[in-house]
């Protein structure tokens, strides 16, 4: 499968945060980006819960002729920009963000990262494209922990298995999307959404999507936060 999905001479411009890591940035990432915004439309009665991650909304998984594009559009454009001697398992969805702050789960509150607990010998790269039109519905932030490798540990720990009303007693997050740096994370990027806008990223770096108007969530394809998300689970170059 080619990747004639996506624009065959992208941009790629490096947008780099405050503690030298970066991501990978390609506006006008799709040849017909309306297209599949108006499947997913066509296909709203088909968006599930997403209730396999900590991802707030629901999911649809794309046609596999538009997964395997991607990975092929991966594999010429971007992995070189990683340390990826060979992609193993490759994973793509539509995606909307729907949950209103009161139905967050603490760890929901929070930065992450994906597939915690890889061995090291694994990389992972993340990519995120904005299907919306309204930029307030937000891009994505990336963050590093202010507090010890402990603390932080604990705190995720805590965030997975206290009951929301114990959680909030132990530590100050307010409930809702974390929007900014805090007590114990400190922002060292953003990405603004824009239409057709496509980011790739280590998704080992803290990371988190900038809702900073939950009001404007929906479960419409045509008016929510509809993004297309890939996974790329990658062996490392032997050192």
């Amino acid at each position: 499968m080619d990747d004639s999905f996506f624009n065959p001479n992208p941009q790629i411009e490096s947008f780099s945060f405050d503690n030298g890591e970066a991501c990978y940035v390609i506006d006008d990432a799709l040849r017909e980006p309306e297209r599949l915004r108006q499947w997913a439309i066509e296909q709203r009665d088909d968006f599930k819960d997403l209730d396999f991650t900590a991802y707030p909304g629901t999911y649809l998984l794309p046609p596999q002729a538009l997964g395997e594009a991607l990975h092929t559009y991966f594999q010429s454009h971007i992995r070189q920009r990683f340390d990826v001697q060979r992609v193993l398992q490759m994973q793509s969805r539509l995606a909307m963000v729907t949950c209103q702050p009161a139905e967050l789960k603490p760890f929901q509150r929070l930065c992450h990262i994906d597939q915690m607990g890889l061995p090291s010998i694994y990389s992972i790269q993340a990519s995120v494209l904005y299907l919306f039109d309204d930029p307030a519905l937000g891009g994505t932030s990336f963050y590093v922990p202010t507090r010890s490798d402990v603390e932080t540990i604990e705190l995720f720990r805590d965030a997975t298995s206290l009951p929301t009303e114990q959680f909030n007693r132990r530590y100050d997050i307010a409930p809702g999307y974390m929007n900014g740096s805090n007590r114990y994370f400190r922002r060292i990027g953003q990405v603004p959404a824009r239409w057709n806008r496509m980011i790739f990223y280590d998704a080992n770096i803290l990371h988190t999507g900038d809702i900073t108007d939950p009001s404007r969530l929906s479960k419409d394809p045509s008016q929510g936060r509809l993004t297309f998300i890939g996974f790329f689970t990658s062996q490392r170059h032997t050192v």
